[in-house]
């Protein structure tokens, strides 16, 4: 199965109105927050609502290479793929395997794992779950796996906090300058003011800018392009 970077573009995002999706930067640079494994064939699946492993049939379409490693592994409505790499990260460091983020498919769902890759000598499975009784598609070069290298261990020191945004009176006055500025706008879409529309949206995220004009600062991105995997030769490690 190919390994690429992850693509910030979607299907559906493509078709709505003017494209207006991709106006929501968390949304479109989560599109491309780690790597696809992609599927190697286009085919067919159907379950038929029960649990065993036989009534989950796999079906690789004509004229497909055949592939072993898309199968019913666990019953109960899992299809199974095996994605064929043994990931090594540094210490500290695990990767969450997923559905490709923000790429939906009707009637089966993916499952996430977190695999513990600094010392696991072992490859992981990629699983989706039928979410009811029926059959789903999959196309060659479909995305079936995205992964994310996270420094899982790190999480484990978080300790959250709840407290009134009036504590910190800097970041009150910038929310309180944005939720000002964002009423006015809508106020303006809604009267149909020639320059709000023509404006479209407001900007303030995705120039990294607050709304009163404080930069965000070198951690801002607006676009998201991770590295292509290489190939290693022996003599090169």
């Amino acid at each position: 199965m190919q390994l690429v970077p992850g693509r910030p573009d979607r299907p559906w995002m493509d078709a709505t109105n003017q494209r207006f999706a991709y106006r929501c930067l968390p949304l479109s640079i989560a599109n491309a927050i780690g790597w696809e494994i992609l599927c190697p064939c286009a085919f067919e699946a159907s379950w038929n609502g029960e649990n065993g492993i036989d009534d989950l049939k796999v079906r690789i379409c004509k004229g497909e290479p055949v592939h072993e490693g898309i199968m019913s592994h666990f019953g109960h409505g899992v299809l199974t793929f095996t994605v064929g790499y043994l990931f090594r990260t540094e210490p500290g460091w695990a990767i969450w395997a997923r559905g490709a983020p923000n790429w939906p498919k009707d009637g089966i769902a993916p499952l996430d794992g977190l695999i513990e890759t600094d010392w696991a000598p072992f490859p992981f499975t990629m699983n989706w779950r039928f979410t009811r009784p029926g059959r789903v598609s999959f196309e060659r070069n479909e995305p079936v796996c995205f992964i994310t290298p996270i420094p899982h261990l790190e999480i484990e020191k978080i300790e959250v906090e709840t407290r009134p945004i009036t504590d910190d009176q800097d970041l009150d006055l910038e929310f309180r300058a944005w939720s000002a500025a964002r009423l006015d706008f809508n106020r303006e879409m809604a009267d149909r003011n020639l320059a709000a529309i023509k404006e479209g949206w407001q900007r303030f995220y995705i120039q990294g800018t607050t709304a009163t004009g404080r930069p965000a600062g070198p951690t801002h991105r607006a676009k998201r392009r991770l590295a292509a995997p290489k190939v290693v030769s022996r003599s090169d490690t």
